[in-house]
């Protein structure tokens, strides 16, 4: 599929990865719809070239208005994460509520092509680096649960009412309007007091960490190149960073030297995976691999934010 031709619908469009998405499709020649509750996201993020709705997706109505057929595509990034709600019951409904919402209303309006940002959290504490077609995918988090019922949404549809579909399972995307990660509360915490650092659980959790616009250009790729009725792909790198090593990107480029306690115990919070490497073979194999490692990433993102944070 030729995206810089095509009119697509980006949810989750005033996010981190959403925003730059919609710039991205804009700029290569696609008509471009953002919808967006705003309930994480900022307006001003949203390229003035783009269209934009403040919308609810869990209400029907408001799907409906937004999924029309001279559609040719829909991306759907609109998710709510641990962070956004205490209430594990309501961020698992919202989620899949919303997913169902636009493959029905996809359905209705007859747009056969979707693509969903999904996540590595899917695969709970699996063997690594963690291929496409590891299982069973027992997930430890209410967000990694509805992400894989999210999935499974997805795979009925494509298989049985011709929605060609392309599921994305990230790594971890960092990259400028970033908010509520590790990268941004690092420079947060160190702006306010640059003596010393508080590091959730034992620092030595690792994981992979991608640049916003790799992402973006390896959704893209996918999208344009994988041609299956379902085609699920791993997006990060491959390599890690530990959160340890990220305190110490962090404090060089803020030029501080911190001293570093630990709250203790090995992962950060409940549900937290500790380490986490996904395979990228078969993305690489379709033609796409990232040009920034993972502490090159996390450099990366630390940069823009200092700058917009900071400066």
């Amino acid at each position: 599929m030729d995206l810089s031709t095509a009119t697509v619908l980006v949810t989750g469009g005033a996010g981190l990865v959403g925003s730059h998405l919609a710039a991205t499709l804009s700029e290569a020649g696609a008509t471009v719809h953002v919808a967006d509750d705003l309930s994480k996201g900022e307006r001003e993020r949203v390229p003035d070239a783009v269209t934009f709705t403040n919308a609810d997706l869990t209400e029907r109505d408001n799907v409906d208005e937004l999924v029309t057929s001279d559609l040719d595509m829909v991306f759907h990034l609109a998710a709510y994460t641990d962070t956004n709600f205490d209430d594990g019951r309501k961020l698992f409904e919202e989620n899949t509520e919303m997913t169902y919402n636009l493959l029905e209303a996809m359905r209705d309006a007859g747009v056969d092509r979707f693509a969903f940002t999904s996540s590595s959290t899917v695969y709970g504490e699996a063997p690594r680096p963690t291929p496409e077609d590891y299982a069973p995918l027992e997930p430890i988090s209410i967000y990694g649960s509805s992400k894989l019922a999210d999935e499974a949404l997805i795979s009925t549809y494509a298989h049985s009412y011709g929605i060609q579909s392309w599921v994305f399972r990230f790594a971890n995307i960092v990259g400028p309007y970033q908010r509520g990660n590790v990268v941004p509360d690092f420079i947060e915490k160190l702006t306010a007091d640059s003596s010393e650092l508080e590091i959730l659980g034992d620092g030595r959790q690792e994981k992979s960490y991608m640049y916003v616009s790799e992402c973006v250009s390896a959704m893209k790729y996918v999208v344009e190149h994988a041609d299956e009725p379902l085609n699920i792909y791993n997006l990060g790198t491959k390599t890690t960073t530990s959160v340890t090593d990220i305190a110490d990107i962090v404090s060089d480029e803020l030029g501080v030297a911190p001293e570093y306690t630990y709250t203790g115990g090995d992962r950060g919070w409940t549900g937290d995976v500790p380490k986490m490497r996904l395979s990228i073979d078969k993305l690489a194999a379709l033609g796409w691999e990232p040009s920034l490692s993972s502490d090159e990433a996390v450099r990366q993102g630390a940069q823009d934010l200092i700058a917009e944070i900071v400066d």
